[in-house]
């Protein structure tokens, strides 16, 4: 019987679906461009027609993260609109319903060791996903006084890394990292703590 050869569909994408099951599966330096290749049932060959290489099909991965990211932070800032508290609490939960939902393409974005800017594409999307965080921090901060007003920037660098640390250490079952509060409680008393500090919430009572 001759090999069956790849007669469906688009084959980049499919050589990107396949790198996102084996980066889940073994990280993003734990499988080869022949494993891809033969996940997507065609050559290794093939795959040089697409891709130059691994790290560039795993920056296609981070790139099609970034949209389906950006889409899903700016649905999240909008279910929260008018309120720019709501909407700002609605962004950190968004990021860590992305990374569960989403693990391929999450470490494709944040883990794999591709630079944002290795294109221009990859950049550009990567900023219009982190812009609308810095959008909903901004809105935010204009509740507080001027003179200790962080900038938005900071002030939405803060809440990533507290939503990236949450995900590294609580969501992804790491071994010994086990948390006796959900990941989605973990998010959300750090973002109070880190908010009262600020004084845009009341104290505890």
């Amino acid at each position: 019987m001759p090999k069956r050869g790849y007669h469906h569909g688009n084959l980049r994408q499919a050589l990107v679906d396949a790198a996102l099951v084996l980066i889940e599966e073994k990280g993003p330096a734990g499988f080869t461009l022949s494993e891809a290749a033969k996940r997507a049932g065609v050559t290794p060959a093939a795959v040089y027609r697409h891709f130059d290489g691994r790290e560039d099909l795993i920056a296609e991965a981070a790139r099609q993260g970034y949209e389906m990211f950006c889409e899903v932070m700016e649905r999240a800032y909008q279910s929260g609109q008018p309120s720019a508290l709501a909407a700002f609490e609605a962004t950190g939960r968004a990021y860590l319903a992305f990374a569960r939902e989403h693990p391929g393409h999450y470490i494709s974005m944040f883990e794999s060791g591709v630079a944002v800017n290795r294109s221009p594409e990859l950049a550009q999307v990567a900023h219009r996903a982190w812009s609308v965080l810095e959008r909903a921090a901004d809105d935010l901060a204009q509740h507080i006084p001027a003179d200790r007003r962080p900038p938005g920037s900071m002030f939405s660098a803060h809440i990533w890394a507290m939503s990236h640390g949450v995900v590294e250490l609580f969501a992804r079952n790491s071994p010994g990292n086990r948390s006796p509060y959900p990941p989605e409680d973990l998010l959300e008393t750090g973002i109070g703590v880190y908010l009262r500090g600020l004084g845009l919430l009341p104290p505890d009572t």
